[in-house]
């Protein structure tokens, strides 16, 4: 018995979201990797040795993000996924076998770089391939497979951090070694799914582009209304945008529409990691040292946050596309900021020297309810959003720019917290009350709700609706044009039949 299409189309994105686990994983074993006795002892790095293993791992992310955009739009979605899982290949494997610091260094850089063209293409393609009513649901796995990494990173570097002596470098080696298994599944394997059919058809493959979108929706039929009305919904929209709108990079920025759509997913990206994000997680595990929770204890606490983020994205991806884009993302923001609110009078009332144990504890379990925040709403949308509100022609080189956004502010949000919480200590966390508020203010402002529609009705939605949103319905700017031509299709077939 076949597969139901939508569920056909949710395993591909299952699939597909291995990239996410790589950049899950990758996060989440470092900090085990730097803190091994075996690591200092090979490589007796200073902090800013070690904060470099650190960050450049995002700064190869941020080029990846840049060359992703070019090759998504020439190579087509799936080919950049195997250059992508390629590239993390030579730098997993560098990382493995490295002998000095440099080489640590370069096979993080290129582990990131192929992480960059993953984390960007991926859930585009994604997108690309779903139907509307769950678009949502399969671009949240991006969010919720790097869960899913960073959760099996931390269980198996606890397993090498106890199972192998201090003095044997496969305390590390073998945490490094192992991430290279999925990308090499995802590389040979993803040939066995269909390329995205707007890509097919925006360059002139339409008849491959037909084929794969009834394998999606109706098991190979090509007559299927639905798959006639997107078809040609689909071509009339790519000749629309070859006669109209933006074809290159600088365009983007001159097409009043394209910017739009830009400034918000820039905008967006840019929000997630002034949430705080990073930063409440890296001052979380000082609390747990400062309480007496150390080692395996901490590690077991660690992956309790782990457990809760995975619980909270699963949530999302069964809700998202009942509840929508813009209300999640503006009461994610403002439940962020109202975690902060109440770490920071804890952490003023009581810092970390003091002895009431209570209040330490008070500041664990806010971030524990600050993650579920955060991974039910803010964290997935950041990859939903950007991955269906562009055009066929822009999409590629929009999410490109967007996840390039999200490298850079991440990078900087790792090299400012912990200067900053050397010198301001939980003041620091003012600034993320702020931002968690004006990012809620900013997307109850600007950002329309682009739930459920089809991705060729985005040029009609970001062209026609007002750019202050309050005051207006969604239904006021829903073109209905495939609704009519599924109908079309239908009555024409009925024709044909009598």
């Amino acid at each position: 018995m076949a597969l139901p299409p939508k569920w056909y189309q949710f395993l591909v994105g299952v699939f597909a979201s291995l990239g996410s686990f790589l950049y899950g994983y990758d996060l989440g074993v470092i900090a085990e990797v730097v803190a091994s006795q075996s690591f200092a002892s090979q490589f007796a790095a200073n902090d800013v040795q070690t904060g470099l293993v650190v960050s450049m791992f995002t700064t190869g992310a941020f080029f990846g993000a840049a060359l992703g955009g070019p090759s998504g739009d020439y190579f087509g979605r799936r080919v950049t996924i195997v250059i992508g899982s390629v590239v993390f290949l030579l730098g997993g494997g560098l990382q493995t076998g490295a002998q000095s610091i440099k080489y640590l260094w370069s096979g993080r850089f290129m582990a990131g770089l192929g992480v960059g063209f993953l984390v960007m293409i991926i859930p585009l393609y994604q997108a690309e391939l779903a139907h509307p009513s769950i678009r949502g649901r399969i671009t949240a796995l991006q969010q919720f497979m790097l869960g899913v990494g960073s959760l099996c990173a931390g269980w198996i570097s606890y397993g090498t951090y106890v199972g192998f002596s201090p003095s044997d470098s496969a305390q590390w080696r073998v945490s490094l070694g192992l991430q290279m298994i999925p990308a090499i599944f995802l590389g040979l394997l993803i040939f066995l799914f269909p390329e995205s059919p707007r890509w097919l058809i925006d360059h002139g493959k339409t008849d491959q582009g037909l084929r794969v979108l009834a394998k999606l929706h109706a098991h190979g039929n090509e007559r299927d209304p639905w798959v006639q009305a997107e078809y040609e919904q689909i071509q009339e929209s790519i000749t629309f945008e070859h006669e109209h709108e933006a074809k290159s990079y600088v365009e983007l920025f001159r097409s009043k529409s394209s910017f739009r759509r830009l400034l918000l997913t820039t905008a967006l990206q840019a929000s997630i990691q002034m949430t705080g994000v990073s930063a409440i997680q890296y001052y979380s595990v000082s609390i747990y040292g400062k309480i007496g929770i150390t080692g395996s204890d901490a590690l077991k606490y660690q992956a309790i946050n782990n457990i809760i983020a995975l619980v909270a994205q699963f949530c999302c991806i069964l809700f998202i596309d009942r509840l929508g884009r813009r209300w999640p993302l503006i009461w994610g923001n403002l439940g962020n900021m109202l975690t902060f609110i109440i770490a920071c009078i804890l952490l003023a009332r009581f810092p970390p020297t003091s002895t009431n144990i209570g209040a330490h504890w008070g500041f664990i379990i806010m971030t524990w309810i600050y993650n579920f925040s955060f991974s039910a709403t803010c964290g997935p949308l950041s990859w939903i959003i950007p991955a269906e509100v562009f055009d066929t022609r822009t999409r590629s080189k929009g999410v490109s720019i967007a996840t390039m956004i999200s490298f850079a502010f991440n990078t900087m949000i790792g090299q400012v917290t912990p200067i900053a919480l050397t010198n301001v200590g939980y003041q620091y966390y003012f600034l993320f009350i702020i931002a968690n508020f004006t990012n809620a203010v900013f997307f109850w402002a600007f950002l329309p709700e682009t739930a459920r529609r089809p991705l060729e009705e985005m040029n009609y939605l970001f062209t026609k609706a007002p750019w202050f949103v309050p005051g207006t319905s969604k239904n006021d700017y829903i073109s209905g044009d495939i609704e009519r031509r599924v109908e079309e299709v239908e009555r024409k077939m009925s024709v044909d039949v009598s």
